[in-house]
């Protein structure tokens, strides 16, 4: 169990009516997708709900599968890789990613405050791992076109040239899964329900 006390979850705004994405079985999903859902279902113990709705399209779900387990590979560390997916899944406000991603981070033995800090999208105490937070968020708001001082910001923190480019791996196999998640409007796993996110309120102008 998490050691912060879990926020309720709640579905987006403009929630999409649960009769357009179904919450495909192995039975009914397409053929192209049974074998997906099974590997799933090996490595986690369960099928995950999100991925019974992505299922209607078998080219996005293995294209997140292979996104992300390629991001997995790369020469940033597990919890690096896990800074760059919440900060990406708290900014798109997807509940199930930042649900399951905090499970992993509390698996990971991470510092609770890292892991509240990045669920309430503020800086992180440790300074090296906000420098991946920050520089996470300048490529997002620049689209990639990130300035001399953002890049060399991130490399004084020890990261490499390399490193920059695995964060945009990163940032773009979350994409796919946060959007994909809203759009279908994913329900929340009852296993992930310790770990429920709402999305923080604004802060207070000054």
């Amino acid at each position: 169990m998490p050691t912060h006390p879990p926020a309720p979850s709640t579905p987006s705004a403009l929630s999409t009516p649960s009769t357009v994405f179904v919450d495909h079985t192995l039975e009914s999903a397409p053929a192209a997708s049974r074998g997906l859902m099974e590997t799933m279902t090996r490595r986690l113990g369960y099928l995950p709900a999100p991925a019974g709705r992505l299922a209607a399209s078998p080219q996005l779900l293995d294209g997140f599968l292979k996104l992300s387990g390629l991001f997995e590979t790369t020469t940033l560390d597990p919890l690096t890789r896990e800074v760059v997916i919440l900060t990406i899944a708290t900014r798109n406000a997807c509940h199930v990613c930042v649900a399951m991603h905090t499970g992993k981070l509390t698996a990971l033995g991470a510092d609770p405050e890292l892991i509240a800090a990045l669920r309430e999208r503020r800086p992180l105490p440790d300074e090296r791992l906000d420098a991946v937070r920050a520089f996470t968020v300048e490529v997002v708001e620049r689209a990639g076109a990130v300035g001399p001082d953002a890049l060399d910001a991130f490399l004084a923190h020890g990261y490499t040239p390399r490193n920059a480019l695995e964060v945009v791996l990163g940032i773009g196999a979350y994409t796919l899964s946060t959007l994909a998640n809203r759009m279908t409007d994913a329900p929340l796993d009852e296993q992930l329900a310790p770990y429920a996110w709402s999305e923080p309120a604004p802060a207070p102008a000054a």
